[in-house]
């Protein structure tokens, strides 16, 4: 019997390659982004059950109010560990593209060394931001007191958060089935252990190290699929991990990129976890149960669409590595059009069916999430019409751009959700959460129409 585990018998389903041809140019085509979007959706599908699966079963076998401190506590984490990590994946597209394609081994190990470093760093940096937030925050946010030496070991979870590096390395060699099987791992782990842990009558504290098994493995499985990958195709011959030299060198722009991108993902967090834990804070660890589970369902949504982002991203810099601009726009508007028009079908059905889905698949304690969960699905909705956008923006040299914008909508949304929760309540947070989305679309649509001026052929229609 053979002994080969199944990440290295589907990373062998391929020929290893030395060099990896050099695609045409234009090549990133709606069919292969919809292709690869399609693999990452069988994955995504399972996972979205599994993931609301184990969230019923936590819900129902902790109750609303110790549920809510659940909540609490993995969204502080999530939050500095989103916070910490750099989205090293895209520097790995960014610049780790051309150099793979054309066969310059050594040249694409020298980005993957800097991304490795990236992350690594991330790691331990945020574990201890998490560790002195404990400490000087306690139970602020929401989890009583003594709580805090749990919360402080469940932060040690942030090292296996930080898995840039492999997920872009899987995005850029097109295996994007490895990322599908990846992505409902943690989510089998937490619901076959949440199951387990109400037949036994389990507390808080056993969620809690249920949640830490599952990202652990989901991380284990991932790390080792984008070695084996990267292997088959020859993209480590001769790697170290140690190098002479910086890094950087060749690669003008690099370390504006990365900080650009990990300071959008860090004022991204405002429209996700943050809200959460203002709700917590603000309002208490019931309402934040309410809000979480309404942010779950109303994700759902939009996570079918949200898929084509992984698959979009290698074929947005490949068309921009090849200057192609008017499939590129095109592209773009295919896409948001697309989502946006399925998504907003989707919401008037999703709208209608609230109340009776909240009490079917999570219990008649969250009926009370309806009306937020109106309001998110909203949100959702919006920020699929503007899905394309902001990966246009980071593929074509406008991260900058996109940062800067961010940082305003966020610098005006934070001041308006905190009055919005104090004044009006959960629902309030909810309306809060669709104004915010709507002004970074608007935001996000001047950027990329401006760049359409400045790249529109005279006398060509694009369409």
């Amino acid at each position: 019997m053979s002994s080969r585990s199944p990440i290295e018998a589907a990373a062998d389903a391929e020929p290893a390659l030395k060099a990896i041809p050099e695609p045409e140019a234009g090549g990133g085509t709606l069919r292969q982004i919809l292709s690869n979007a399609g693999i990452l959706l069988g994955g995504k599908a399972l996972n979205g059950a599994l993931s609301l699966g184990a969230t019923a079963l936590a819900a129902r076998a902790l109750g609303v109010d110790a549920f809510g401190v659940l909540v609490l506590v993995h969204a502080y984490v999530q939050t500095i560990g989103e916070i910490a990590k750099f989205q090293s994946w895209q520097a790995l597209l960014q610049y780790g593209t051309a150099p793979l394609d054309a066969g310059r081994i050594g040249e694409f190990q020298r980005v993957l060394r800097f991304s490795l470093l990236l992350d690594a760093l991330s790691g331990v940096g945020g574990v201890i931001i998490a560790l002195l937030g404990v400490l000087l925050l306690g139970s602020t946010l929401g989890w009583p007191a003594a709580l805090s030496p749990e919360v402080g070991l469940y932060s040690l979870v942030i090292v296996f958060m930080v898995s840039a590096t492999p997920t872009g390395a899987l995005r850029l060699l097109d295996r994007f089935d490895l990322l599908a099987w990846q992505s409902a791992i943690d989510s089998w782990v937490r619901v076959i252990g949440a199951l387990i842990a109400w037949k036994l009558g389990a507390g808080l504290t056993a969620f809690l190290a249920i949640w830490f098994a599952g990202q652990v493995v989901a991380f284990v499985f991932l790390f080792g699929a984008a070695l084996t990958t990267l292997r088959a195709r020859g993209a480590l011959a001769g790697f170290r991990l140690r190098a002479s030299g910086s890094l950087t060198e060749g690669f003008p722009g690099l370390w504006s990129f990365v900080w650009s991108t990990n300071l959008n993902s860090t004022l991204a967090l405002a429209f996700t976890h943050v809200s959460t834990l203002m709700v917590g804070a603000l309002l208490g660890a019931r309402d934040a149960a309410l809000f979480r589970v309404a942010k779950q369902l109303g994700d759902a949504v939009a996570k079918p669409a949200k898929l084509i982002v992984p698959a979009l991203y290698p074929e947005l810099a490949r068309l921009a590595a090849a200057q192609d601009w008017i499939k590129l726009r095109r592209l773009v508007w295919q896409l948001a059009l697309a989502a946006g028009g399925a998504a907003s079908l989707l919401l008037v059905v999703a709208a209608a069916i609230r109340e009776p889905a909240l009490r079917f698949l999570i219990g008649e304690s969250f009926v009370p999430a309806k009306d937020v969960l109106l309001w998110l699905l909203g949100a959702s909705v919006v920020s699929l019409w503007a899905l394309p956008l902001e990966p246009l923006l980071m593929s074509t040299g406008g991260a900058g751009a996109a940062f800067r914008m961010r940082l305003l909508v966020t610098s005006l949304y934070l001041p308006f959700l905190y009055a919005a929760t104090v004044q009006g309540g959960l629902t309030a947070t909810g309306a809060a959460s669709v104004i915010g989305a709507l002004m970074l679309f608007a935001g996000q649509l001047w950027l990329v129409l401006r760049w359409y001026r400045r790249t529109r052929p005279v006398g060509i229609d694009v369409g």
